[in-house]
């Protein structure tokens, strides 16, 4: 009986050629996660800042829907900002400022329009693109803004299509962008998937 429990005892563990193989197939596969999480960490930053301006559009246009007031957008310093027009004007108050999280920005990485086509008409290569809005007189960003109605429109009350480009440097998986058609108010969000733009 002694020597049944020794036999087995002796036996009971991994050699050293089966640690060897383990240890071998979990370093394999960690070096295939770590690459992995290197490649999609770009995509992962483009599309965090791509639903930031999803997110903001969609809130200021039912903002301004629910408040009964101009809600103005501005696309900059790698930020959304949020304004409200008070009644009576000129005042407008700020609501929110969103920025991007890491280094996404506000980019155009040369990957070509959406399907949507809002950058055609001019072929700019600007990264926030709203062809009818011109600057204003002293200099800035356009002024964007959606209408108690739900519009899209431009200081002077024309509706506005335009595209928004957001990616992160030299990264072109990370290339995102934001549509919207400005007479009914419609955001669509796409990726750039390194061949084509796709609608999410």
């Amino acid at each position: 009986m002694e020597r049944l429990i020794q036999s087995s005892v002796g036996e009971a563990g991994f050699s050293l050629s089966e640690m060897v193989v383990a240890v071998g197939i979990v370093s394999v596969l960690s070096g295939m996660a770590v690459f992995q999480i290197g490649k999609t960490r770009p995509a992962a930053a483009g599309d965090g800042a791509m639903r930031v301006v999803l997110s903001q559009m969609t809130a200021a246009r039912e903002r301004a829907i629910t408040e009964r007031r101009n809600m103005r957008l501005t696309f900059e310093n790698n930020a959304v900002t949020t304004l409200r027009e008070e009644y009576p004007g000129p005042q407008v108050s700020t609501l929110s400022v969103v920025p991007f999280e890491g280094k996404a920005q506000y980019l155009q990485l040369g990957v070509g329009d959406t399907p949507d086509g809002f950058v055609k008409p001019t072929g700019s290569t600007s990264a926030v693109n709203f062809p009818t809005a011109p600057p204003p007189a002293g200099g800035g960003p356009p002024e964007v803004k959606f209408t108690p109605d739900g519009n899209f429109v431009n200081q002077d009350g024309l509706t506005l299509n335009g595209t928004i480009f957001i990616g992160l440097p030299s990264e072109t998986l990370s290339a995102r962008a934001v549509t919207i058609f400005g007479s009914t108010g419609r955001i669509r969000g796409y990726r750039y998937n390194g061949k084509a733009w796709k609608p999410i």
